[in-house]
């Protein structure tokens, strides 16, 4: 037999209030439809419940000897049903899993795992480098947070631009080209960044509508490893110029202005619906967005 959960929360009424009245007006119900659950109640258990002894009604011995129980059952299905809004960061133990590439890993997570471990010492971060193909783990759960240009076209997602990031060239020290117009851009070898392998890019429209187009000698999907063919050749990268400077910095290059005009990229943080009233979730999206925000005005 199926249990009626609701016959539990009479239940407890009942033997807090030791009436059908008390237990109607406490229920917000009539003692008619009261009463008639008292009736299933002693129908399924086999028991009287509660007797009329004089003008008062009296807890039988099995009654007694379940009350507790019934008190704990209640409230633990009311505290399922309507779960705590407060969020005790001290106590959060809980493991999240990021997505992104490696310029934000670089730029933004340092500062955020700082973070972090100062508010929040038992939640640990897992951050996975960007797949080549697109996959189901934001849908399932193995992702919390994507970070990066992209956004998902689903309505089982949500995504939130978080910041943009202007276009920059990178190139090595010393490097030949010493003045950086559109020709000068186009004659020189390039390295792509993609994580899906591609060897154009947006870029490369507008070389076209000026009549130009560039060599690409190599694409790649990291921008350290972009970097780094850069740093021993005279090969261009054209890349995002705040959120890759540690890794320009550490490559001891330089940067010039892209000589075109092109829309900033767009930093996306995506996660799935299921997530939206998770105060966890909430905080740590509020983290990212608090982290970048403040990478991208430094």
């Amino acid at each position: 037999m199926q249990a009626d959960l609701n016959l539990l929360t009479v239940l407890d009424a009942l033997l807090d209030e030791g009436s059908v009245m008390g237990a109607a007006q406490r229920l917000h119900l009539s003692s008619p439809a009261v009463s008639r659950t008292l009736g299933r109640i002693r129908k399924v258990t086999g028991d009287d419940i509660l007797v009329r002894t004089g003008h008062t009604m009296t807890p039988t011995p099995y009654a007694l000897g379940i009350a507790d129980e019934v008190r704990r059952l209640v409230r633990e299905a009311n505290a399922v049903l309507a779960p705590s809004r407060e969020l005790d960061l001290a106590e959060l133990e809980r493991t999240f899993t990021i997505q992104c590439h490696d310029a934000l890993a670089s730029s933004v997570v340092p500062a955020l795992i700082a973070r972090i471990a100062e508010q929040a010492p038992g939640v640990r971060l897992r951050v996975l480098a960007e797949q080549s193909a697109d996959t189901d783990d934001l849908r399932h759960g193995r992702v919390d947070l994507e970070l990066g240009g992209g956004t998902p076209g689903l309505p089982e997602f949500r995504s939130e631009t978080l910041g943009t990031d202007p276009l920059a060239v990178v190139m090595r020290s010393g490097h030949p080209c010493t003045e950086l117009d559109l020709r000068a851009y186009a004659a020189y070898p390039h390295v792509v960044v993609s994580r899906r392998g591609r060897l154009t890019a947006p870029i490369d429209e507008l070389l076209a509508a000026e009549g130009l187009q560039r060599k690409v000698i190599a694409t790649v999907a990291t921008v350290h490893s972009a970097l780094q063919i850069a740093a021993a050749s005279d090969a261009l990268i054209t890349t995002t110029a705040i959120l890759c400077r540690p890794l320009i910095e550490a490559f001891g290059l330089v940067t010039r202005p892209l000589p075109a005009e092109s829309p900033e990229a767009s930093i996306n943080c995506n996660w799935h619906q299921r997530y939206d009233s998770d105060l966890a979730h909430a905080w740590l999206r509020d983290l990212v967005r608090t982290t970048l925000t403040e990478v991208l005005v430094a």
